[in-house]
This record gives structure tokens, C-alpha cells and sequence, in this order.
């Protein structure tokens, strides 16, 4: 294994036994970017000269015995939809111009760098992150780099390309249907989306309630440290949870043992690739070898789909309308259906969905009084052609109806992970979630971290 492959803890431990330094980390990953970024465009901006500067500054403090975190010198990135000072935040939007006073960190950067990682550039997003692909005017198209013609899911695809490439161990993405466990799930790695308001968000997300921040990694120990860093409170999100009481990276090591998991193949309603089935219920079955007690049964909600639709397109209507005059001329023609039925809802319509969202938690919530945690494929449906929407042929319109399994659980703001589960015969990555009652990122990341080590070779 080359020393661009090992994850984020793999690196720290190597960095505190001085057989590498923060500084060979980071060149390794720049040196990933620039072999195989060109195919795959995980990056709209990398900044080398200032990783280097971060990674010598961590060199400096592992070797006086003083480092400031449990990642410190970590080279990693994070998605073009959070502020970070000094580089332009645009959002994949060419109606976002990169000239401008550039000079606040959301509350994600801050903590990063407060933690002393290193943070290599930016990863590409669709135009304000509004569908379940990568691909924008101003990026381009963004690839999986399992295989390249494929398309690397969204909208986190950046983040989960860079990630499964090596081109730094661990980055930062934002869900709001799915889009840091689609990506995760179509390039191979672990992305969770935590209960809503674990991770603070400033400036506030226009999609509201279904707006999440997410730690992506090729680990779940690396997906928990990352949490612990970026889950920190900050003042600017009214909407923040109070600090967690104890530490991600030593709750994921919970033994589930004995727990009692729900497996739903469909939801009740969901058609699912055969081999997709057959994968994901494999890893279930090892789950249950292990020793987590698996009921198969759905959960009992129609598809929230309606209801989803509603509230997405009232945000993204909302935040466009701030956009510059001429707009919409220039956005994603797809976001600009979208923006267009957004404005044709009511406040009597958004209250119907949002009465809609909290009936579908209250349902959730008393599934698990019985169940500790349910299990459903992440994505009913292998990555598909690079440059697409929805996959060619299907028949399908939107991105949402390809990934039913992701949304509801936004509207329900749980806890969700995605986990490699397996490969198809064409070697495609395969994932499983794993979704737990809101408050519950420690257990959901427990449920993780087992069937990591039943089935390791997936990870790897």
C-alpha cells in the first residue's frame, strides 16, 4: 500500500511514530491531483502553496510532540458550498463571480482548521448542489474514479471522487436529498449524513430542515474523527445542536451486538437493481452472522416524494431569486425547471409539505421504539453514465426518483450512513444504509463500523 492510500488515521499514526510526515502526506495527494484529476475533476480549486504551508506547520508541531488534533496534518478538502476565507465560494454557479471580498469561514472551515488539517482546494458541486450528479457549466463533469465513464454520483461527487482517488484521505460535503451518501455509495467510500443541526451551517442553507453537512472518508473510524472536529457548536445556526457528550471516535466502537435492526429491501415500494438486491442482502446477512438481530420489514410510508418536491424547489427558488439579473439564462436548464416550480407553490402548499415532513419523523419516531436502526440499500440502482441526470434509457425524468431511498430521511432529519457493501460483476461500488433515530449519529456509526469489519475487504 502506497502512503496515499492509507486513511486519515492510518496517516496520524504514521505521523506520531515519525515514519511519514504531514508534508509527504500532502505531496502524495497533490501529486494524486495532478495524475488524475484531469479525468476525473473532483477539484474546481487547489491551492498547493498554502496546503504545503498548513502541512509544514503540522510537521512542526509532530515533531515538538504538539499536535492540535486528532487529525492535525491530514490533507483533505471540502465542498465549493461552504465559505472559506481567501478562495471564492461559487456554489458551481457561472452567476457567481469569483472576484470579491472572500474573507469569512463557514463554520466547517473554521473547525477544520482549527484542528490543524490540511486542506487542499475545493471539490466540485452542480450548480447550488440542487440534483444527485456532479456536473456544471462552470466545472465541468465530474467522474468516478472506479470507472471514469461512470458519473460519481452528487451532489458531493467531488468530495467522494477526491476522496476514493487518494487525492486527500478525507473531505466535507452537504446533503440535502442524498448528496453526500449518493456520491459515497457510487465511488466506494463512507459518507453520513448526522442528525440535523449536529453539524452548524452558516449562512443558512435555503433548503432549511433538509439541508445537512456531512464527513466523507474511506473509514468509519475516519468518518467519526471528522465528525468530532466539524460537530462542534458555532453561534451563527440558531438551528445547532448542543455539543455531543462523549466523543464520536471512541462511540464507534459500541458493541450492537444483540441490537435489533430493521431490514427494508424496497421501503414497500422501491424497484431495485437484482444485483444491487443481492449485494446489499449479503451484507445484511453477514450483519446478522455478527450478531445484530435483523427483522426484515418496511417501515410504512408512501413515497414522501410529493412532498420532497415541494420543499426543494421552494429553496432553490428562494436562493435563485438573489441571484443576478440574467440568471436565469445562464443556470443548469434542469435547476431552471425547478426554479420555475418552485415559484408556483403557495405558503399553503409549503406548510402542506411541511406538515407532510413532520408526520413522516412522528412515523420514523415510533418505528424505533421497535427497531434500533434501519437497514436499506443507499441507492436502488449502480452509477451510471457520466454527463446524465438520470440514467440513460430509464425513462426517468428527475434525479430524485433514482434515489428514494436518501430523501425521506432528510425530511425525517436522521441520522444516515452509507457504507461500501460490495461490488457488481462490473465492479461498480455497491452501498448499504444504515438510518437511526434522530440523536442517535453514535450508534448509527456503531452499525457502521460492524459490518466494516465483517466485510473489510469491501473497504479496501
Amino acid at each position: 500500500m502506497s502512503h496515499r492510500e492509507l486513511t486519515a488515521s492510518e496517516l496520524v499514526a504514521a505521523y506520531a511514530t515519525g515514519e511519514l510526515s504531514p508534508v509527504e502526506a500532502t505531496e502524495d495527494a497533490l501529486q494524486a491531483i495532478e495524475e488524475r484529476d484531469g479525468d476525473l475533476n473532483a477539484f474546481c480549486l487547489v491551492d498547493a502553496d498554502r496546503a504545503l504551508e498548513q502541512a509544514k506547520a503540522a510537521e512542526i508541531r509532530w515533531r515538538d510532540g504538539n499536535p492540535i488534533g486528532w487529525l492535525d496534518g491530514v490533507p483533505a478538502s471540502i465542498k465549493d458550498m461552504f465559505l472559506t476565507a481567501g478562495w471564492p465560494t461559487r456554489r458551481g454557479s457561472t452567476s457567481i463571480p469569483a472576484e470579491g471580498s472572500w474573507d469569512v469561514d463557514s463554520p466547517v472551515m473554521a473547525r477544520m482548521r482549527e484542528a490543524g488539517l490540511v486542506v487542499l482546494g475545493k471539490t466540485t458541486t452542480p450548480e447550488i448542489a440542487w440534483k444527485g450528479v456532479t456536473d456544471s457549466a462552470l466545472a465541468g463533469i465530474t467522474r468516478n474514479p472506479v470507472d471514469p465513464s461512470k458519473t460519481a454520483g452528487g451532489s458531493s461527487g467531488g468530495s467522494a471522487a477526491a476522496v476514493a482517488a487518494d487525492m486527500g484521505a478525507i473531505s466535507v460535503g452537504t446533503d440535502g436529498g442524498g448528496s453526500v451518501r449518493i456520491p459515497a455509495s457510487f465511488c466506494g467510500i463512507v459518507g453520513l449524513k448526522p442528525t440535523h443541526g449536529r453539524i452548524p451551517l452558516f449562512p443558512a442553507s435555503p433548503f432549511g430542515p433538509l439541508s445537512h453537512a456531512g464527513p466523507m472518508a474511506r473509514s468509519v473510524d475516519d468518518t467519526a474523527l471528522l465528525l468530532d472536529v466539524i460537530a462542534t457548536s458555532d453561534p451563527r445556526d440558531p438551528a445547532a445542536l448542543a455539543p455531543p457528550v462523549s466523543t464520536y471516535r471512541e462511540a464507534v466502537r459500541r458493541d450492537v451486538r444483540g441490537l435489533i435492526a430493521a431490514f427494508s429491501p424496497t421501503l414497500g415500494y422501491v424497484d431495485v437493481d437484482p444485483e444491487v438486491a443481492a449485494i446489499v442482502a449479503a451484507a445484511v446477512k453477514a450483519l446478522d452472522d455478527a450478531g445484530l438481530q435483523i427483522e426484515e420489514v418496511d417501515p410504512g410510508f408512501e413515497d414522501p416524494k410529493p412532498s420532497f418536491d415541494v420543499l426543494w424547489s421552494t429553496g432553490a427558488a428562494k436562493m435563485l431569486d438573489g441571484f443576478p439579473p440574467g440568471s436565469e439564462d445562464r443556470v443548469d436548464p434542469g435547476l431552471r425547471r425547478v426554479w420555475e416550480q418552485g415559484k408556483t407553490y403557495s405558503a399553503s402548499d409549503y406548510l402542506d409539505a411541511t406538515a407532510a415532513r413532520a408526520a413522516l419523523g412522528i412515523l420514523m419516531g415510533e418505528f424505533h421504539t421497535r427497531y434500533d436502526v434501519l437497514i436499506t440499500p443507499t441507492i436502488p440502482i449502480p452509477p451510471f453514465e457520466a454527463g446524465h441526470d438520470v440514467p440513460p434509457g430509464s425513462g426517468l425524468s428527475e434525479w430524485p426518483e433514482w434515489t428514494p431511498f436518501t430523501y425521506p430521511f432528510n425530511m425525517t432529519q436522521q441520522p444516515a450512513i452509507s457504507v461500501p457493501a460490495g461490488r457488481t460483476s462490473a465492479g461498480l461500488p455497491v452501498g448499504l444504509q444504515i438510518v437511526g433515530p434522530r440523536h442517535s449519529d453514535d450508534l448509527v456509526l456503531a452499525v457502521a463500523k460492524l459490518l466494516e469489519e465483517v466485510r473489510p475487504w469491501v473497504v479496501r
